[in-house]
C-alpha cells in the first residue's frame, strides 16, 4: 500500500480520531486535576508584619496558613524595636496561595560595629570628613598646647580610644586638638 492511499484510508482517519480523542481527555483531565490540586482561585491575604515582634509574626502567619523565612538581618533602624520586622517579602496586602513562604528582614539588636580609622596627628579638617564618613559623631572638641593643630587623642564616653578600635556606627567621638602654642 502506497503511502498516499494510507493517508486517505479509513484505518488512518480512525486512529487519527481515536488519538485526537485521547488527547482531549488527557488534557481535560489534567486541567482538573490541577484545579483541584492548586486551589486555583483561592488566595490568603498577606498581613501587614512591619514593627512586629518575631512571636507575634509567627502566630498572625500560622493564623493565615503562611510561613516564613528570616532573611539576613539589615542596618539598624531605631525607629523600631529589636528583633522585629522592618521589611517583608511579599508586601502586606498582597494576594498569595496558602503555605507561601513570607520572606522577612529583622531589626539587629543594635548598629554595627566599625573600625576607628587612625585620624592621629591629623588636622581637624582631614579627620573630621574621615570619621563622618564612617558614620561617627564627633563630641565634644578640646585643645591642648602643642605645636602641632592634629589631633593628639580621642576618646569615647571617657575612655581613651586606639585606632582599630570598634564602636558601633553614630558613637560620639571626643577629640584632642593642638592649638599650635607651646
Amino acid at each position: 500500500m502506497s503511502f498516499v492511499k494510507f493517508l486517505t484510508s479509513k484505518v488512518f482517519f480512525k486512529q487519527l480520531a481515536i488519538a485526537v480523542v485521547a488527547v482531549v481527555v488527557l488534557c481535560f483531565l489534567a486541567l482538573k486535576w490541577l484545579d483541584s490540586t492548586t486551589n486555583h482561585g483561592e488566595f490568603v491575604v498577606v498581613p501587614d508584619l512591619k514593627g512586629k515582634s518575631l512571636e507575634t509574626v509567627n502566630i498572625e502567619l500560622k493564623d493565615h496558613d503562611l510561613a516564613m523565612e528570616i532573611q539576613d538581618s539589615a542596618n539598624y533602624n531605631p525607629k523600631y524595636p529589636k528583633y522585629s520586622v522592618i521589611e517583608q517579602n511579599p508586601t502586606a496586602g498582597s494576594h498569595v496561595k496558602e503555605n507561601r513562604k513570607i520572606y522577612l528582614i529583622l531589626n539587629p539588636s543594635g548598629y554595627r560595629k566599625v573600625e576607628v580609622p587612625n585620624i592621629l596627628k591629623r588636622t581637624f579638617r582631614q579627620a573630621k570628613p574621615q570619621l563622618e564618613a564612617l558614620e561617627f559623631e564627633i563630641g565634644k572638641i578640646t585643645y591642648k598646647d602643642a605645636i602641632g593643630e592634629g589631633v593628639i587623642s580621642m576618646s569615647h564616653k571617657g575612655e581613651s580610644l586606639k585606632p582599630g578600635t570598634l564602636l558601633p556606627l553614630t558613637s560620639k567621638i571626643d577629640l584632642v586638638l593642638g592649638n599650635g602654642k607651646l
